[in-house]
């Protein structure tokens, strides 16, 4: 009668020991998804909305298709950008639809090469 009493709780001991190294393998696999794919969107969202809140008139702006204007206003959410050299073309836009902005004081300056200094002298 007591051996069978130590085998029902041997097998409940080992069910335990089971159910806790299962436990620990789903802790285990969640933390591993939390810092390869969550952790690295939440960054990702933090700087866009940065980015957006930093959007001023007169920066340059590049879109999701592709195209590069320059800001001539700013709403809530909507943003006016002006494309081409003639002036004529501006079109409001969402502002998700902003991919990069560039300031024009971090514009970079064009490098003078020797052909240019020898065409100067």
């Amino acid at each position: 009668m007591y051996s069978e009493v130590f085998k029902m709780v041997g097998t409940a001991v080992e069910g335990q020991t089971f159910g806790m190294s299962y436990l620990v393998i789903l802790v285990v696999m969640f933390a591993f998804m939390y810092f390869i794919m969550i952790r690295p969107q939440r960054k990702q969202e933090k700087e866009k909305a940065a980015m957006m809140a930093a959007l001023a008139v007169g920066d340059s702006v590049r879109t999701t298709g592709g195209f590069v204007g320059t800001v001539i206003d700013i709403h809530d959410n909507m943003v006016i950008v002006e494309f081409g050299n003639n002036k004529n073309c501006r079109i409001p836009m969402v502002k998700e639809a902003i991919v990069e902005i560039e300031k024009p004081e971090d514009a970079v300056k064009p490098v003078e090469t020797k052909a240019d200094k020898k065409k100067k002298d």
